[in-house]
């Protein structure tokens, strides 16, 4: 008799596609406070010993989202909880992001966009 097991599968990293995953993972890495755990000239990733990283990824010929417009679609975007969306917000646009005009959350959450063009999303924790 023969036992049949399922493989456990654990959140390990999110990648994002880019120009300069160097630029990108400084941006991130200040934001969130992750270190760099591995890097080369075309990928880096961040994060902390046993938890989920976040990973960046050299592509050749990368363009940026277009969001809101859907020529390139942003495709995925990441979240993230704060204290104080004004606070954070300014603390994110002298990190290099930038507020795109069209603010779909009516004051619930701020649209960003990293210094590769993604799309994220910044919304108070309460």
């Amino acid at each position: 008799m023969t036992t049949q097991t399922t493989p456990a599968f654990r959140y390990a990293a999110v990648t994002f596609d880019c120009a300069d995953p160097q630029e990108l993972a400084a941006f991130y890495g200040e934001l969130l406070g992750h270190p760099v755990l591995f890097s080369t000239d075309d990928f880096v990733l961040l994060g902390k010993e046993g938890a989920a990283g976040l990973g960046f990824t050299r592509i050749a010929g990368y363009r940026p989202p277009t969001w809101p417009d859907p020529a390139r679609a942003k495709q995925a975007h990441i979240e993230l909880g704060v204290d104080d969306l004004a606070e954070a917000e300014q603390r994110l646009l002298e990190l290099g992001a930038v507020k795109p005009e069209f603010q779909p959350g009516e004051g619930r959450w701020t649209v960003l966009l990293d210094p590769a063009g993604h799309p994220f999303c910044i919304t108070t924790l309460a």
